[in-house]
């Protein structure tokens, strides 16, 4: 679950998040039965998601059938109710890198303008970090820029010097991910 999180943290739709909101409980065969979704996220217009995070192997049985049951009572509250996707493992290691860089304290020196200029067009990331300046001082301000989205990259390939890297046009959207 903690890989969603990580993941879910810098999703620009997402605008908050809390662990096991809710707790269903019905009868079944006679027996109480109770389920409590692993998230529940809100989302920028306003919905929100349950989330049940069942792992690499899939949802088991078990859980399969009490997300059924979770996803009836979310539609009837307005809600929607998913399992979260599997991760691709070079995204989550991109993810596990860049999350480290989250901290405003990463780009303190070099503003978000400054970020788009040197990435204007498609450049490798060293390459556009020694634009910056010295890229040991530069490279954390990169980072903090694609983990919040103000630069872009392809998550599914592994980030190394030479990935290619742009910025994202400036927008409201954007500018309140630096946080």
């Amino acid at each position: 679950m903690r890989d969603v999180v990580m993941m879910l943290d810098r999703d620009p739709q997402v605008t908050g998040m809390v662990s096991r909101p809710v707790e269903f409980v019905w009868e079944e065969g006679g027996r109480t039965v109770t389920h409590a979704p692993d998230l529940a996220i809100v989302l920028a217009d306003g919905g929100i998601r349950l989330v049940d995070c069942p792992g690499s192997s899939g949802p088991s049985a078990r859980l399969a059938s009490r997300a059924r049951v979770a996803g009836l009572c979310a539609k009837d509250a307005g809600w929607e109710h998913r399992f979260a996707d599997a991760a691709d493992p070079v995204a989550l290691a991109n993810g596990r890198w860049l999350s480290v860089y989250r901290h405003p304290r990463c780009s303190v020196d070099i503003p978000a303008a400054r970020l788009r200029k040197a990435f204007a067009s498609p450049i490798a990331l060293l390459e556009g970090a020694l634009r910056l300046g010295d890229p040991i001082a530069t490279l954390p301000a990169v980072y903090h820029g694609l983990w919040h989205g103000l630069l872009s990259m392809a998550w599914d390939h592994v980030l190394s010097e030479k990935t290619p890297v742009v910025a994202v046009p400036a927008g409201p959207h954007r500018e309140g991910a630096r946080r």
